[in-house]
């Protein structure tokens, strides 16, 4: 089974969450209470995604963190890339010497390079605006609740 952590599903919880309110600032706090994310864990991960150049931080009271890029320019490759590591799908297609023992005579070395070059680019060719298109309600933030409240009939 292939399966992203945890903590890369909360990241692109935590920035859909910010491409609502692109341009503008949002705490840790505000985004954890806003995605259901622990608050330690959003913290976690909001600051490696500061790392990896995906979002800002402001410092102060009114600090938070804001996108680094338009959500369009964001792939969900570069997400999990700033997240879980490399996408690689076997150790024998990671970066660096892998854990296997045949690695160098493996002949389905190859394919699994090919497999995951396809992963890589299907990943590539959705963007983190294309995430954000459908937000259930239970994830909007507070404000967001109250004027889909106030809207309805």
């Amino acid at each position: 089974m292939i399966r992203l952590s945890k903590l890369c599903d909360y990241g692109i919880a935590l920035l859909t969450a910010l491409v609502r309110h692109e341009g503008e600032q949002r705490s840790a706090a505000e985004l954890a209470e806003a995605t259901g994310v622990p608050p330690a864990m959003a913290s976690k991960i909001l600051k490696q995604l500061c790392r990896a150049g995906l979002l800002e931080s402001w410092r102060g009271a009114r600090g938070g963190y804001s996108l680094a890029r338009p959500p369009a320019a964001v792939t969900v490759a570069e997400i999990i890339e700033a997240l879980d590591g490399p996408i690689a799908l076997t150790a024998c297609i990671e970066e660096g010497a892998g854990d296997c023992v045949i690695e160098t005579l493996c002949p389905a070395r190859g394919n699994w390079q090919r497999i995951n070059d396809a992963i890589r680019e299907a990943l590539s060719g959705i963007t983190l605006a294309d995430m954000a298109e459908t937000v259930p309600e239970a994830f909007l933030l507070p404000e967001e609740r109250r004027d889909a409240a106030a809207a309805r009939p």
